[in-house]
């Protein structure tokens, strides 16, 4: 077996590369083919690209570009991969590359969806991304396994499940991907030592049913801000420490914290910037090289002194379902386009409504369909536009969008409308 080490050429061990490649490919299908089913990851090295999933010529450039701009290897070469559409030749093409480059790949990219739901390149020093894993190192000591429950193309999933165990020392086999298993079974194939890599949701779901665990397992989550109840099931269910990341695809990992009435702390290259006048706060980044990048936040920030913090919010109005960004007024934005739609509004559940999107509609006037078929229509019509973490789980109808006596929109309670 090879042992990972900090150097930059991650992609050396086959099983990573195959992973990322996978989850990269999967993740850029999705936006391709939005509300269409596609296996579940990973996929075999065998895997056909056109014989499997069907895509066509124009599906596969976008995949081969996709491999490119990512991991920011250039041209690999689209007369190899496209005229070969295996998942192991497609990998073959990117290690040609990667290796070929070496000295030369500097960055990766990871994508994020912006607030009109088009994918945004986030790209990232490697050199700076190692350095990160380095700290996550020291936080992450004694870890003896990871179990992974998140896409590795995703900078948190990248940082965690590619570069920390490298930065730790682990050999490649103690990296699981679990993501296909109930959070029932995850708890009963943890080992003493696990770092359990997951996000909100996935231990508001793992606590309940955590049962009876081995000592010495620790989890990290991230992605948004775990609610406090949730963080303290957890460690009530045994998980012994649950490391809380806080960070975005656009500035990597900023701060961390080990418990819920915890401020969390800057890492140690970041420093406290000013409001910039469009009003988002600012960070400042010290760069490896001596330079340094200031950054402007998504979120409102209340500090603590110079490196403790809290968030407080979003500022773009985004909202996490399933560990994804959506953008609430994007979705509404969507059903608008529906004609029998007149107005529309979209917004998180509330806690004891549940944990996705739920829309009000307003039909557009001389609807010819009753608000019971323009329910089926809209759930079969907006599934074939938008993924599942931006699709109203529930929908309530009226003649106007519920207002304050302001005039400004507001919540709604779900059982309360037809």
């Amino acid at each position: 077996m090879t042992v990972l080490t900090a150097s930059r050429n991650w992609w050396a061990h086959r099983p990573t590369l195959v992973r990322v490649v996978s989850d990269l490919l999967g993740g850029e299908l999705a936006l391709m083919r939005p509300g269409q089913p596609r296996p579940a990851l990973p996929w075999p090295p065998g895997f056909d690209l056109a014989a499997d999933l069907g895509a066509d010529s124009l599906e596969l450039l976008g995949l081969a570009t996709a491999m490119e701009q990512v991991l920011a290897i250039g041209c690999i070469g689209e007369d190899r991969v496209l005229a070969n559409p295996r998942l192991d030749a497609w990998v073959d093409a990117v290690s040609a590359g990667l290796a070929g480059a070496t000295g030369k790949v500097e960055r990766m990219v990871f994508r994020t969806s912006g607030s009109s739901g088009a994918p945004k390149d986030c790209p990232h020093a490697l050199a700076e991304l190692e350095r990160e894993a380095s700290v996550l190192a020291g936080l992450c000591a004694g870890t003896r396994r990871v179990v992974s429950l998140v896409a590795s193309h995703h900078i948190y999933g990248f940082l965690f499940t590619v570069l920390l165990p490298r930065a730790l020392g682990l050999d490649a086999s103690n990296v699981h991907d679990l993501r296909g298993a109930s959070p029932g079974a995850v708890a009963r194939r943890l080992l003493p030592g696990d770092l359990v890599v997951g996000f909100p949701d996935f231990w508001r779901t793992f606590a309940p049913v955590a049962g009876s665990l081995p000592r010495g397992i620790a989890g990290v989550s991230s992605t948004a801000p775990c609610p406090d109840e949730v963080a303290r099931a957890v460690q009530a269910a045994g998980i012994e420490r649950l490391l809380q990341v806080y960070g975005s695809s656009e500035t990597a990992g900023i701060g961390w914290r080990d418990g819920p009435d915890e401020d969390y702390r800057l890492f140690p290259y970041w420093r406290r910037g000013e409001t910039n006048p469009e009003g988002a706060q600012t960070l400042t980044r010290q760069m490896a090289d001596g330079g340094s990048l200031r950054v402007a936040l998504q979120d409102k920030l209340e500090w603590q002194g110079l490196d403790r913090f809290r968030p407080a919010g979003r500022v773009d109005q985004a909202v996490q379902v399933g560990g994804i960004n959506v953008f609430p007024a994007y979705v509404a934005d969507v059903l608008r386009l529906h004609p029998q739609v007149g107005e529309a509004s979209v917004r998180l559940m509330r806690p004891d409504e549940g944990r996705r999107l739920k829309a009000f509609v307003v039909p557009r006037e001389g609807a010819a369909c009753d608000a019971v078929t323009l329910r089926t229509e809209l759930t079969a019509w907006i599934a074939q536009r938008l993924p599942a973490p931006e699709r109203p789980a529930a929908y309530s109808f009226g003649p106007a969008l519920p207002r304050q006596a302001s005039g400004k929109l507001t919540d709604w309670i779900i059982d309360a409308w037809a």
